[in-house]
């Protein structure tokens, strides 16, 4: 098996959801918790990168690291989730990681380990294995070669910030997705009064 680690990204403002997407609680466990346990089921080594240590370092399962998001230099705002995953790759040292959002609540484990099957079998010159929808990407919910890390380096000091414009420009393989809701983000009080309805939490 290639060897592998994880990364969940817990640096988004949650605008749309009115509060932080990392700490909702479902059925008694916070979202962030959730996904990083799905995440241990599939590598020992999991890294949550956060602008915010102290604010979820108690809620991490154990064997969990932290690395602080930090801003670009000459910059103080968030610049979105492809420079953490970079400030984050730039800490691994495995062929591949598996790269998750925090909010995606219906991450199953047996499903990330089939996913994981596929990597030996993935081309030698894609940089990523991704699950793909409406003909986009979905960038934050898939593997990523660990050697693309001078490739993204590169767009992003060129000024890109768009994982769809990075991806597009590199040869991704598709990772086929038997079930779509495993993909599913929790992003608005619509989408989790819906998730908390459906039958997954009953």
């Amino acid at each position: 098996m290639a060897s592998l680690s994880a990364i969940v990204l817990a640096g988004g403002q949650s605008s749309r959801m009115g509060r932080d997407k990392a700490m909702i609680m479902l059925q008694g466990v916070p979202l962030l918790r959730q996904v990083c346990s799905v995440a241990l089921n599939c590598t020992t080594q999991v890294y949550v990168v956060t602008p915010w240590p102290e604010r979820y370092q108690h809620i991490l399962p154990e064997g969990c690291r932290v690395i602080r998001e930090v801003p670009l230099p000459g910059e103080t705002k968030s610049h979105g989730p492809l420079v953490g995953f970079a400030q984050g790759l730039a800490e691994i040292e495995t062929d591949w990681v598996l790269l998750l959002a925090c909010d995606l609540p219906q991450l199953r484990v047996k499903v990330l380990q089939d996913w994981a099957t596929e990597l030996e079998k993935t081309a030698p010159d894609a940089i990523a294995l991704l699950p793909r929808q409406a003909q986009r990407w979905e960038p934050l919910c898939g593997f990523y070669r660990c050697q693309c890390l001078p490739l993204l380096m590169q767009f992003i000091n060129e000024g890109g910030r768009s994982f769809q414009r990075w991806l597009a420009q590199h040869p991704v393989q598709e990772l086929p997705v038997s079930d779509p809701q495993v993909l599913f983000n929790c992003n608005t009080p619509i989408d989790l009064e819906r998730l908390i309805r459906s039958e997954s939490f009953n």
